[in-house]
């Protein structure tokens, strides 16, 4: 900021000084452009009063009284102009899924999110009798709370999120083992369930 405000005050200086240079340099400008004029009055006067027709058929049709847009032919409009490829057809995405695969899907999604919930019952039910402790670390925050029951239902989220994506992938061998991740999933939230319910009893 010191910096701008001396760079402020030392510019008016500058500026008495280009003042008194510009009256100096109008008056040299003027006295170039009177220089030029004479010039081109110098040079004017070997040019020609109207100009010179170029070829002989614009001759002969203004001897004749002929306007030279009557005598031209008439303007044709230019061809259209041709993409270099033929545009391509839209393509929608293959399906791969069938309609039953996706009615598996959703009944194995079903499954896997009613299994996470009988796994947070079973672990609550454990916990306040006093039988066991959550054994998973990124459960354990919230076993003590009612927020198990959303968290244990990220992982059922995460199996259909990847069943899905496998169903819909471009290797045949892929698309065949699609619900291997939700029945996976499923199957171990039902055998933790049931293992907690087991030390409750």
């Amino acid at each position: 900021m010191l910096l701008a405000a001396a760079l402020l005050v030392f510019s008016f200086p500058q500026n008495a000084v280009n003042g008194a240079t510009s009256v100096n340099v109008a008056t040299v400008v003027t006295d170039a452009a009177k220089a030029d004029v004479v010039k081109t009055d110098s040079s004017n006067a070997s040019l020609p009063m109207a100009p010179v027709p170029k070829t002989a058929g614009d001759d002969s049709a203004n001897a004749t009284g002929e306007s030279s847009s009557l005598a031209a032919e008439p303007i044709q409009p230019a061809a259209p102009i041709q993409p270099a490829m033929p545009p391509k057809r839209a393509i929608r995405g293959v399906r791969y899924e069938a309609p039953r695969q996706k009615i598996a899907w959703i009944g194995l999604s079903v499954l896997g999110h009613g299994a996470a919930a009988f796994d947070a019952y079973s672990t609550r039910q454990a916990i306040q009798g006093g039988f066991g402790t959550e054994s998973n670390p990124l459960l354990r925050p919230f076993a003590h709370s009612n927020a198990l029951y959303v968290a244990t239902q990220v992982s059922p989220a995460l199996m259909d999120f990847i069943g899905h994506k496998m169903m819909k992938s471009n290797s045949p061998m892929i698309r065949k083992m699609w619900w291997i991740p939700q029945a996976a999933g499923a199957g171990i939230s039902f055998s933790a369930g049931v293992h907690n319910m087991s030390l409750v009893k």
